[in-house]
């Protein structure tokens, strides 16, 4: 065999494989295609079963749901004919009870106009009769005047005056009526009140007095005390702020200050000096520096016992301090922390025999005089300065309230305050709590007179009982039985409101008449 014929016969077999495997794809198609066109046709045949299937299905529930429509319309077709004869049986016999109540208004209407035709033929007959009256009226006047002698304004004027006397007569029977009756039922209830509170506070009953004097143990101890050319009372004076008064009083210097803290620092450094005997500037400034130290530790404890002792809770430490400066304030004699414990437990008695706020009662009577603390340090009042300190330290509005009514320069306007009110002239009413100077007493006295005295029937007055009571004569041709009770109304409220007082002061007025004559 050539060479070139063994690639020849491999061409031809590559050929032949090429042209079966061409002839085997072209039968797969045509096979695959048939099976798939099988396929086909079968979804085809089983898709047309499933829709026939599916329409005869949907043919059934449409008539059934027509079917159940047609039955639920029928049903609300019979309740709504239903529920329609029920609203025109409703409205017909509306109709009828509109028809008899309008036959009812006519009926009505008739007799009101028939009653207006009576009324007015009435009042028609009523004018005629007035105008008759009229005419007898005016022929009775004329006749009274005749007879009278009065003319129709003098016998009018008449008639008021003695109208008038008899209402004032009315009013002051029914003023001391409801007065007494008023008298009687508060001071029963207020004097069981008050005694019980008095009762159960146990005060001291004597006044004390505010000293400051120092005792020396001898009168050489006066010199050392001046010192060389007056250089230690110099310095003393200036570094404490007081005046010392060195006289002929034996062993005892005075020291004098309007600051009672600042005074009494001085006594304490003062003693203390004397005790120790070495008296030099340095050693004053030293000493003063000690004593005011104490008197500030003094001031504290004094405070926080105050407050332990009046059973109060959460005081600002401020107004702890400013209770324990009250310590060495007095008012009239009476010491004003003393009086302060006295009256916060005389205000918490009051309240719990009312059923009012005990603490809040208790805590504004401890703190009502705050302002006395202050009131030589600072401008204004001591109840504006209290005022002032307690919303500062942010109290209660309601102790704020009582703090400043106390005095009265505000209204009361809570059962806390009138306590308070209450409490502080119970304390300071007292016997033996206060002492006034001569002058002052006097010259209450003589304004007490004067007040009495200002008043229209007047024609005299005295104060007596140490001004617990003013008698007053009155002119029995002014002032008549019945104006005595107004008169003396009318002076308590210009006492009241012109004079300061403790306690309460008696109105009391006589009138007399008398009836003279001699023979001769």
């Amino acid at each position: 065999m050539p060479i070139f014929a063994k690639p020849f016969s491999w061409i031809i077999i590559v050929v032949v494989a090429v042209v079966f495997g061409v002839i085997g794809f072209i039968l797969g198609q045509i096979i695959r295609k048939r099976f798939a066109e099988a396929a086909i046709g079968s979804a085809k045949d089983e898709a047309a079963r499933i829709l026939n299937q599916a329409m005869t299905e949907a043919e059934s529930r449409r008539k059934e749901i027509i079917l159940e429509a047609k039955e639920k319309i029928q049903a609300e077709r019979t309740e709504a004919d239903k529920e329609l004869r029920e609203r025109r049986n409703e409205v017909k016999s509306q109709e009828r009870r509109i028809i008899q109540k309008e036959e009812s208004l006519d009926k009505k209407v008739e007799a009101m106009e028939k009653k207006e035709e009576n009324l007015n033929k009435k009042l028609r007959e009523a004018d005629e009769k007035l105008v008759e009256v009229d005419s007898l009226k005016k022929s009775q006047f004329e006749m009274l005047e005749k007879i009278s002698g009065y003319t129709k304004e003098q016998a009018k004027a008449y008639l008021l005056e003695n109208l008038e006397e008899e209402l004032v007569h009315d009013k002051a029977v029914k003023i001391y009526d409801y007065e007494q009756k008023t008298k009687d039922e508060a001071e029963s209830l207020a004097r069981e009140i008050i005694a019980t509170a008095i009762q159960r506070c146990a005060a001291d009953h004597a006044a004390e007095a505010t000293v400051s004097v120092v005792a020396l143990p001898s009168d050489d101890m006066k010199g050392r005390i001046i010192g060389r050319e007056g250089r230690n009372i110099r310095t003393l004076e200036t570094i404490t702020g007081v005046d010392l008064i060195i006289d002929d009083t034996p062993e005892t210097i005075t020291v004098s200050c309007f600051d009672p803290v600042r005074r009494e620092i001085a006594r304490l450094a003062l003693e203390k000096l004397v005790q120790d005997g070495r008296i030099h500037p340095t050693r004053i400034e030293e000493t003063y520096e000690k004593a005011k130290r104490e008197v500030e530790a003094t001031i504290k404890q004094t405070g926080e016992r105050a407050v332990i002792d009046a059973g109060v809770n959460n005081i600002h430490p401020e107004l702890v301090k400013l209770l324990g400066k009250l310590k060495y304030r007095t008012s009239y004699g009476q010491n004003v922390l003393n009086h302060s414990l006295e009256v916060s437990y005389l205000a918490g008695l009051m309240a719990a025999e009312l059923g009012a706020d005990v603490k809040a009662a208790k805590r504004a009577g401890l703190l009502h005089d705050i302002g006395k603390a202050l009131d030589h340090e600072m401008e204004g009042s001591h109840v504006e300065l209290g005022v002032e300190y307690a919303k500062k330290y942010r109290e209660n509005e309601n102790i704020v309230h009582a703090i400043a009514a106390h005095h009265g320069d505000i209204e009361a306007k809570t059962i806390v305050a009138c306590l308070v009110q209450a409490a502080d002239a119970i304390s300071a009413a007292r016997p033996g709590a206060r002492r006034e100077n001569v002058q002052n007493y006097i010259k209450r006295l003589e304004k007490l007179e004067e007040i009495a005295t200002s008043f229209e029937g007047v024609e005299k007055s005295f104060a007596i009982q140490a001004g617990r009571e003013v008698r007053i004569m009155v002119k029995p041709d002014v002032v008549s039985d019945d104006q005595m009770i107004l008169v003396a109304r009318d002076i308590v409220k210009k006492i009241e409101d012109e004079l300061e007082y403790p306690g309460q002061i008696k109105v009391n007025i006589i009138r007399e008449n008398r009836a003279v004559d001699y023979a001769k």
